[in-house]
């Protein structure tokens, strides 16, 4: 009786609705469709009752586990608290679905009192069951020091026992703890103690760990006792392989070819690939699933993944018929494919189709808004981006970490100083959010493009975080900006201590060199680049036409079309010529001749990917090129001449950010 009476405080049973035909019009008269409509309901409490035998303790146990299987933790606890006022012997059943009931909840309070009950009783730590729920309430809880010591007190923990431990840890990320108690599970008897959930909890610890062999090591173990044949196992194991050791996507790959596969197999793979901006593997894989046939079809998944691909890739023909495939699949009202539409069309620069796809999505959620915000942030379009914010915040959604990485974003891109302050100091004073690398990092671009270097630099030293090399690049690439040498100096300085062995700071450094005339630097640049045995990436520019992508790089003679490609570029180069234009030999970092300099400029790969577009595609439609770099001084001026000329927009998306080129004009307002 104390048991039962200590359980009756863990959560009060529901009270009676009060009956249907209270609430209705005494005086109105009724037919014998309407007195039959109008009989009495019966309350929940008696409905409750039909469906439970209070004297069967199974049955209150079996009335837990369905209250909590629905989905009302709160109902499951009231009818275990019902369940031991009614019948004492139900505690035994009917305390391990309470105790998961408690997780669910996350009320440590009713788990707490669970437990005493469970002590009391005498049910822990002898009942294996009881003993695995209390565990999981527990990690549930966020109170993984309270798990251990409640795992402590079990004198011979079986399997399942260990492997709720290990899972919990998992879930509070408490990886090498996990694979310790997953380590003397194994060495505690045979491998014949793990089983397909042990071996799932481990390989989940492995894929959160940097140390590659453990993937390999557990693997082995699996492939031994034959669960490598389980699919949870081995799409557990795929995950492992490309996430965990430094994210070996060559094992992950050998592993998907040899293993059984189902739907999640195909897109945990192609996901795999496309976050890892292996954009053609991705596709290239999406299309082998679309031919394999057995059942196996495309879902939500696999298009978010595929969508992801076309926007690493910029492929915005490719991503326009997968949008296709999520119209006629129903899915573009869904809040996690939508995403991946707007994210898609922003990343391929097409911010108002973007738009489009943003208003079909009918629940909207933060990474929905942020996508949108992040959207018109690459294209320059700040105040657009700020009017989608305020328009999160008018519809209740709260602002969150990545949401300000976005609006900062927008800021800096737009040159939006005095609202980049504004929501910079709104960020930590009115949303409780301490700003992070890349908060400051949009803050150190906003003022070095504004000019104000030296607050750049302030905020860098006083930041109560490490500046990361993409906060001193940014610094690098404004003083480059405003020509401030001696300031270029000393962030290539802690460029180079960062990461002694990217061959971009070097560059961007002697380019600062070569447009201050310092001829000498940028020798001894290129001496200390060959020295630490570097080499430039050299630079391309890709454009997609009828699903096929054509890349051009600085000179390039390979392409088919090459001798027409060049004729028609001398053609326009004379009419840019007649329109004003003249050769930015600024934007060639050699002790060349004018004469030379330019004529090395009228071959650069952004020139020969634009012609190639102009000759190959149909008037009105945008043209959208990719540079792995910068884009040049000069192909941006010349770019904007040709839009002019040709009434074409075209749309450069470089390593920096993306260009919208218009009518002469961009829309990086020449600044980036």
């Amino acid at each position: 009786m104390a048991a039962a009476a200590a359980a009756a405080t863990v959560m009060p049973p529901h009270a009676d609705p009060p009956p249907l035909a209270a609430a209705r019009n005494p005086t109105a008269p009724t037919s014998d469709a309407q007195r039959r409509r109008d009989a009495p309901t019966p309350s929940l409490r008696a409905l409750f009752l039909r469906a439970v035998d209070p004297s069967r303790p199974s049955s209150w146990s079996a009335a837990v586990a369905d209250l909590l299987s629905s989905g009302d933790p709160a109902a499951a606890l009231a009818a275990f608290a019902a369940a031991l006022r009614t019948n004492p012997a139900a505690l035994r059943p009917a305390l391990p679905p309470a105790l998961r009931a408690a997780a669910a909840a996350a009320s440590l309070a009713a788990g707490r009192q669970l437990h005493l009950l469970a002590l009391r009783s005498g049910l822990f730590p002898s009942d294996a069951y009881a003993a695995s729920a209390l565990l999981h309430m527990y990690h549930h809880c966020s109170r993984p020091l309270d798990a251990r010591r409640a795992f402590d007190e079990i004198p011979s923990p079986n399997p399942v026992i260990v492997t709720a431990m290990a899972s919990g840890c998992v879930r509070n990320n408490l990886v090498y703890p996990a694979l310790a108690i997953f380590r003397s599970m194994v060495a505690s008897d045979s491998a014949s103690v793990v089983d397909e959930a042990a071996a799932l909890v481990a390989l989940s610890a492995s894929a959160r760990v940097p140390d590659r062999g453990i993937t390999g090591g557990i693997h082995a173990l699996v492939a031994k006792i034959g669960l490598d044949g389980h699919a949870g196992v081995a799409n557990t194991m795929l995950d492992a392989y490309a996430k965990g050791g430094g994210c070996d996507l060559g094992a992950a790959r050998r592993l998907f070819d040899m293993m059984e596969r189902d739907a999640v197999s195909w897109n945990t793979m192609i996901a795999l690939y496309a976050q890892n901006g292996l954009s053609a593997e991705a596709l290239r894989l999406y299309g082998k699933m679309l031919n394999v046939g057995g059942g196996i079809r495309c879902n939500a998944v696999t298009l978010s993944a595929v969508l992801l691909a076309c926007a690493h890739a910029g492929a915005i023909q490719t991503g326009k018929r997968i949008h296709n495939q999520v119209v006629r699949m129903g899915l573009e009202e869904n809040v996690y494919v939508g995403t991946s539409v707007v994210d898609m069309y922003s990343k391929c620069g097409r911010v108002e189709m973007a738009r489009k796809a943003f208003c079909r999505v009918k629940e909207k959620n933060i990474l929905t808004w942020s996508a949108m915000i992040a959207g018109y942030a690459m294209q320059g379009h700040g105040h657009e981006a700020l009017e989608v914010f305020n328009e999160m915040r008018r519809s209740g959604l709260k602002p969150n970490y990545i949401t300000f990485i976005s609006v900062l974003a927008a800021c800096s891109h737009a040159g939006l100083l005095n609202e980049g302050r504004q929501w910079y100091n709104a960020m930590r004073r009115e949303f409780g959010i301490e700003p992070g690398v890349e908060h400051y990092g949009c803050m150190v671009d906003l003022l070095g493009r504004a000019g104000c270097l030296d607050e750049a630099y302030g905020l860098i030293k006083e930041m109560n975080v490490k500046p990361d090399a993409a906060m001193w690049g940014a610094l690098l690439s404004a003083c480059r900006i405003h020509k401030n040498v001696e300031m270029a100096e000393i962030a290539a300085n802690r460029l180079f201590e960062l990461d002694a062995s990217n061959a971009g700071y070097y560059v961007l450094l002697s380019n600062i060199y070569a447009e201050a005339g310092m001829w000498k630097d940028v020798e001894r640049m290129r001496v200390l680049f060959k020295i630490r045995g570097m080499e430039k990436p050299p630079g391309y520019s890709s454009v997609e036409l009828k699903g096929k992508t054509h890349s051009f790089y600085v000179g390039d003679k390979r392409h088919p079309q090459h001798k027409e490609i060049y004729a028609y570029l001398d053609k326009l180069l004379e009419r840019m010529q007649e329109a004003g234009y003249a050769p930015n030999t600024g934007s060639v970092h050699h002790d060349l001749d004018e004469e030379e300099k330019g004529s090395m400029l009228r071959i650069h790969s952004e020139k020969l990917a634009v012609a190639f577009a102009l000759m190959n595609s149909v008037q009105g439609s945008v043209i959208h090129v990719i540079k792995n770099l910068r884009v040049c001084t000069d192909c941006h001026t010349a770019i904007k001449i040709i839009t002019k000329l040709t009434g074409r927009e075209i749309i450069v998306r470089d390593i920096k950010r993306f260009h919208h080129f218009k009518d002469g004009l961009c829309s990086c307002g020449d600044y980036w």
